[in-house]
Protein backbone atom coordinates (compact mmCIF):
# COMPACT_ATOMS: atom_id res chain seq x y z
CA UNK A 1 0.00 0.00 0.00
CA UNK A 2 1.01 3.61 -1.05
CA UNK A 3 0.74 6.82 0.94
CA UNK A 4 0.12 10.95 0.36
CA UNK A 5 -1.23 13.61 2.28
CA UNK A 6 -3.80 16.46 1.92
CA UNK A 7 -3.78 19.36 3.51
CA UNK A 8 -6.53 22.03 3.02
CA UNK A 9 -5.58 25.61 1.76
CA UNK A 10 -8.80 27.14 3.82
CA UNK A 11 -8.35 29.48 6.80
CA UNK A 12 -4.79 28.74 6.50
CA UNK A 13 -1.19 30.70 6.03
CA UNK A 14 1.15 29.76 3.00
CA UNK A 15 3.97 28.95 5.66
CA UNK A 16 1.57 26.70 7.24
CA UNK A 17 0.95 24.61 4.08
CA UNK A 18 4.46 25.14 2.60
CA UNK A 19 6.18 23.58 5.82
CA UNK A 20 3.90 20.85 6.18
CA UNK A 21 4.79 19.62 2.73
CA UNK A 22 8.31 20.32 2.94
CA UNK A 23 8.52 17.98 5.71
CA UNK A 24 6.72 15.34 4.10
CA UNK A 25 8.95 15.39 1.45
CA UNK A 26 11.35 14.38 3.35
CA UNK A 27 9.76 11.29 4.73
CA UNK A 28 9.86 8.53 2.15
CA UNK A 29 6.93 6.34 3.09
CA UNK A 30 4.76 9.78 1.48
CA UNK A 31 4.39 9.37 -1.87
CA UNK A 32 2.24 12.48 -3.19
CA UNK A 33 0.67 15.53 -1.46
CA UNK A 34 -2.94 16.96 -2.55
CA UNK A 35 -4.65 20.59 -1.98
CA UNK A 36 -7.97 21.14 -3.49
CA UNK A 37 -9.06 23.60 -6.27
CA UNK A 38 -11.93 25.46 -4.60
CA UNK A 39 -12.12 29.47 -4.47
CA UNK A 40 -14.00 29.78 -0.82
CA UNK A 41 -13.39 27.70 2.49
CA UNK A 42 -15.53 24.43 2.64
CA UNK A 43 -15.71 24.99 6.21
CA UNK A 44 -16.12 27.36 8.99
CA UNK A 45 -16.45 31.23 7.84
CA UNK A 46 -17.30 30.93 4.26
CA UNK A 47 -16.32 34.70 3.54
CA UNK A 48 -12.74 33.48 4.96
CA UNK A 49 -9.46 33.06 2.93
CA UNK A 50 -9.00 29.95 0.72
CA UNK A 51 -5.91 30.10 -1.99
CA UNK A 52 -6.50 29.10 -5.09
CA UNK A 53 -4.91 25.58 -5.51
CA UNK A 54 -3.02 25.69 -9.32
CA UNK A 55 -0.84 28.77 -8.53
CA UNK A 56 -0.38 27.04 -4.97
CA UNK A 57 1.17 24.21 -7.03
CA UNK A 58 3.37 25.40 -9.06
CA UNK A 59 5.35 27.16 -5.64
CA UNK A 60 5.12 24.14 -3.60
CA UNK A 61 6.64 22.18 -7.06
CA UNK A 62 9.68 24.74 -6.41
CA UNK A 63 9.69 24.08 -2.79
CA UNK A 64 10.37 20.07 -2.83
CA UNK A 65 12.60 17.28 -4.93
CA UNK A 66 10.58 14.33 -4.80
CA UNK A 67 7.14 13.99 -3.38
CA UNK A 68 4.08 14.02 -6.32
CA UNK A 69 1.97 16.73 -5.96
CA UNK A 70 -2.07 17.54 -7.39
CA UNK A 71 -5.08 19.08 -6.81
CA UNK A 72 -8.18 16.72 -5.60
CA UNK A 73 -9.82 17.29 -7.73
CA UNK A 74 -9.96 20.19 -10.75
CA UNK A 75 -13.27 21.53 -11.40
CA UNK A 76 -13.62 20.86 -15.27
CA UNK A 77 -15.90 23.80 -15.40
CA UNK A 78 -13.65 26.51 -13.68
CA UNK A 79 -11.14 26.24 -16.33
CA UNK A 80 -11.31 25.82 -20.13
CA UNK A 81 -9.30 22.64 -20.32
CA UNK A 82 -6.76 24.02 -23.12
CA UNK A 83 -6.27 26.44 -20.16
CA UNK A 84 -5.84 23.88 -17.64
CA UNK A 85 -3.36 21.65 -19.63
CA UNK A 86 -0.96 24.42 -20.20
CA UNK A 87 -0.92 24.90 -16.56
CA UNK A 88 -0.60 21.36 -16.02
CA UNK A 89 2.29 21.42 -18.14
CA UNK A 90 4.66 24.31 -16.56
CA UNK A 91 3.86 22.96 -13.33
CA UNK A 92 5.04 19.72 -14.81
CA UNK A 93 7.95 21.08 -15.84
CA UNK A 94 8.60 23.00 -12.84
CA UNK A 95 8.48 19.55 -10.83
CA UNK A 96 10.70 17.76 -12.95
CA UNK A 97 7.76 15.41 -13.62
CA UNK A 98 6.35 15.04 -10.56
CA UNK A 99 2.80 16.71 -11.49
CA UNK A 100 -0.56 14.28 -11.39
CA UNK A 101 -3.32 16.20 -12.75
CA UNK A 102 -6.68 15.60 -10.74
CA UNK A 103 -10.12 16.51 -12.20
CA UNK A 104 -13.63 16.40 -11.86
CA UNK A 105 -17.05 17.22 -13.19
CA UNK A 106 -17.10 20.29 -10.27
CA UNK A 107 -20.18 20.92 -7.93
CA UNK A 108 -19.44 23.78 -6.02
CA UNK A 109 -22.86 25.79 -6.84
CA UNK A 110 -21.72 29.05 -4.37
CA UNK A 111 -18.49 29.46 -6.13
CA UNK A 112 -20.19 29.63 -8.97
CA UNK A 113 -22.70 31.73 -8.52
CA UNK A 114 -20.44 34.19 -7.04
CA UNK A 115 -17.92 34.32 -10.02
CA UNK A 116 -20.91 34.01 -12.56
CA UNK A 117 -19.38 30.65 -14.00
CA UNK A 118 -22.27 27.95 -15.19
CA UNK A 119 -23.21 24.70 -13.44
CA UNK A 120 -24.79 22.85 -15.98
CA UNK A 121 -27.39 20.28 -14.60
CA UNK A 122 -25.71 16.78 -14.29
CA UNK A 123 -25.78 15.13 -17.49
CA UNK A 124 -24.54 18.38 -19.69
CA UNK A 125 -21.38 18.70 -17.10
CA UNK A 126 -20.63 15.22 -17.59
CA UNK A 127 -20.59 15.56 -21.60
CA UNK A 128 -18.96 18.58 -21.09
CA UNK A 129 -16.05 16.55 -18.96
CA UNK A 130 -15.69 14.19 -21.21
CA UNK A 131 -15.03 16.90 -24.09
CA UNK A 132 -12.96 18.53 -21.40
CA UNK A 133 -10.47 15.27 -20.29
CA UNK A 134 -9.98 14.29 -24.34
CA UNK A 135 -8.84 18.01 -24.64
CA UNK A 136 -5.95 18.16 -22.11
CA UNK A 137 -4.87 14.31 -22.97
CA UNK A 138 -4.72 15.56 -26.60
CA UNK A 139 -3.06 18.96 -25.66
CA UNK A 140 -0.43 17.30 -23.06
CA UNK A 141 0.51 13.97 -25.67
CA UNK A 142 0.33 15.46 -29.25
CA UNK A 143 2.55 18.15 -31.10
CA UNK A 144 -0.82 19.70 -32.77
CA UNK A 145 -4.28 18.85 -31.52
CA UNK A 146 -7.84 19.13 -33.21
CA UNK A 147 -10.95 18.88 -31.61
CA UNK A 148 -14.56 19.43 -32.62
CA UNK A 149 -16.75 18.69 -29.66
CA UNK A 150 -20.15 20.76 -28.10
CA UNK A 151 -18.27 22.52 -25.70
CA UNK A 152 -14.69 22.75 -27.11
CA UNK A 153 -13.36 23.23 -30.36
CA UNK A 154 -9.33 23.73 -30.80
CA UNK A 155 -7.67 23.66 -34.28
CA UNK A 156 -4.18 22.85 -34.99
CA UNK A 157 -3.75 23.43 -31.24
CA UNK A 158 -0.43 23.17 -29.47
CA UNK A 159 0.43 22.85 -25.71
CA UNK A 160 4.39 23.81 -25.45
CA UNK A 161 6.67 23.06 -23.91
CA UNK A 162 5.51 19.71 -23.08
CA UNK A 163 5.70 18.11 -19.15
CA UNK A 164 8.50 16.29 -18.55
CA UNK A 165 6.40 12.76 -18.17
CA UNK A 166 5.08 10.82 -20.97
CA UNK A 167 3.16 10.11 -23.06
CA UNK A 168 1.50 13.21 -20.34
CA UNK A 169 1.11 13.35 -16.66
CA UNK A 170 -0.83 10.96 -14.73
CA UNK A 171 -4.80 11.71 -15.06
CA UNK A 172 -6.12 11.15 -11.74
CA UNK A 173 -10.72 11.07 -12.05
CA UNK A 174 -11.97 12.06 -8.39
CA UNK A 175 -16.04 10.93 -7.93
CA UNK A 176 -18.06 7.67 -7.66
CA UNK A 177 -20.54 8.22 -10.46
CA UNK A 178 -21.29 4.17 -11.23
CA UNK A 179 -21.86 5.16 -15.19
CA UNK A 180 -20.55 8.55 -16.32
CA UNK A 181 -17.39 8.75 -13.94
CA UNK A 182 -16.36 5.62 -13.97
CA UNK A 183 -16.37 4.91 -17.94
CA UNK A 184 -14.13 8.26 -17.84
CA UNK A 185 -11.88 6.42 -15.10
CA UNK A 186 -11.51 3.24 -17.68
CA UNK A 187 -11.19 5.44 -20.91
CA UNK A 188 -8.76 7.81 -19.42
CA UNK A 189 -7.32 7.56 -16.23
CA UNK A 190 -4.05 6.49 -14.97
CA UNK A 191 -5.81 6.83 -11.11
CA UNK A 192 -9.11 6.47 -9.91
CA UNK A 193 -9.74 9.09 -6.52
CA UNK A 194 -13.02 7.33 -5.11
CA UNK A 195 -15.35 9.24 -3.11
CA UNK A 196 -16.57 6.51 -0.16
CA UNK A 197 -17.86 5.98 2.93
CA UNK A 198 -16.12 2.42 3.88
CA UNK A 199 -14.47 -0.41 2.59
CA UNK A 200 -17.37 -2.19 1.36
CA UNK A 201 -18.55 0.60 -0.58
CA UNK A 202 -15.34 0.88 -2.04
CA UNK A 203 -15.39 -2.81 -3.33
CA UNK A 204 -18.61 -2.24 -5.07
CA UNK A 205 -17.50 0.76 -6.66
CA UNK A 206 -14.47 -1.67 -7.91
CA UNK A 207 -16.92 -4.16 -9.22
CA UNK A 208 -18.26 -1.38 -11.82
CA UNK A 209 -15.27 -0.10 -12.57
CA UNK A 210 -13.93 -3.52 -13.46
CA UNK A 211 -17.67 -3.80 -16.10
CA UNK A 212 -16.52 -0.17 -17.28
CA UNK A 213 -12.97 -1.46 -18.14
CA UNK A 214 -14.48 -4.41 -19.73
CA UNK A 215 -16.67 -2.01 -21.78
CA UNK A 216 -13.91 -0.46 -23.04
CA UNK A 217 -11.23 -2.63 -23.84
CA UNK A 218 -8.97 -1.26 -20.39
CA UNK A 219 -6.74 -3.46 -18.37
CA UNK A 220 -7.71 -2.43 -14.64
CA UNK A 221 -4.51 -3.38 -13.43
CA UNK A 222 -2.94 -0.43 -15.30
CA UNK A 223 -5.43 2.45 -12.63
CA UNK A 224 -4.49 2.84 -9.13
CA UNK A 225 -7.24 3.13 -6.95
CA UNK A 226 -7.22 5.52 -4.13
CA UNK A 227 -9.47 6.55 -1.52
CA UNK A 228 -9.04 9.26 1.00
CA UNK A 229 -8.92 9.02 5.19
CA UNK A 230 -9.22 11.39 8.05
CA UNK A 231 -6.99 11.99 10.31
CA UNK A 232 -9.42 13.41 12.83
CA UNK A 233 -7.66 15.53 15.34
CA UNK A 234 -9.92 14.57 18.39
CA UNK A 235 -9.60 10.89 18.15
CA UNK A 236 -5.68 11.09 16.46
CA UNK A 237 -3.56 8.77 14.45
CA UNK A 238 -4.74 5.03 15.54
CA UNK A 239 -7.90 5.32 14.46
CA UNK A 240 -7.18 6.52 11.14
CA UNK A 241 -4.42 3.76 10.84
CA UNK A 242 -7.32 1.17 11.33
CA UNK A 243 -9.30 2.56 8.94
CA UNK A 244 -6.39 2.68 6.66
CA UNK A 245 -5.94 -1.54 7.67
CA UNK A 246 -9.83 -1.94 6.23
CA UNK A 247 -8.92 -0.57 2.63
CA UNK A 248 -5.41 -2.26 2.43
CA UNK A 249 -7.71 -5.29 3.28
CA UNK A 250 -10.00 -4.21 0.71
CA UNK A 251 -7.58 -4.30 -2.12
CA UNK A 252 -6.88 -0.17 -2.35
CA UNK A 253 -3.50 0.66 -3.78
CA UNK A 254 -3.61 4.39 -2.38
CA UNK A 255 -4.73 6.06 0.78
CA UNK A 256 -4.25 9.58 1.09
CA UNK A 257 -4.17 11.02 4.57
CA UNK A 258 -6.59 14.20 5.27
CA UNK A 259 -4.46 15.94 7.70
CA UNK A 260 -5.78 18.13 10.66
CA UNK A 261 -6.72 21.32 9.81
CA UNK A 262 -3.65 23.39 9.97
CA UNK A 263 -1.68 20.42 11.24
CA UNK A 264 2.21 21.21 11.90
CA UNK A 265 5.10 19.07 10.44
CA UNK A 266 5.45 17.17 14.01
CA UNK A 267 2.23 15.26 13.12
CA UNK A 268 4.04 13.28 9.92
CA UNK A 269 7.00 11.31 11.84
CA UNK A 270 4.00 9.20 14.15
CA UNK A 271 1.59 8.85 11.17
CA UNK A 272 4.57 8.19 9.05
CA UNK A 273 5.64 5.42 12.21
CA UNK A 274 2.11 3.88 12.27
CA UNK A 275 1.46 3.78 8.65
CA UNK A 276 4.63 2.03 8.09
CA UNK A 277 3.59 -1.74 8.95
CA UNK A 278 0.95 -1.10 6.57
CA UNK A 279 2.90 -0.13 3.74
Amino acid sequence: MRFGIKTRPEHTTWPEMRDVWVAADDIELFESAWNWDHFYPLSGDLAGPNYEGWSMLAALAQATRRIRLGCQVSGMIYRHPAVLANMAATIDVIAEGRLDVGIGAGWNQQECDAYGIELPPLRERFDLFDEGVQVIVGLLSQETTDFDGKYFKLTDARCEPKGVQRPHPPIVIGGRGPRRTLRAVALWAQQWNAIVQSPADWKALKQTLLVRCDEVGRNPAEIVCSVNVVVDPETGIGPAAEKVAEYKEAGVDLIVLNLPHRAKPGILEPLAEALAPLA
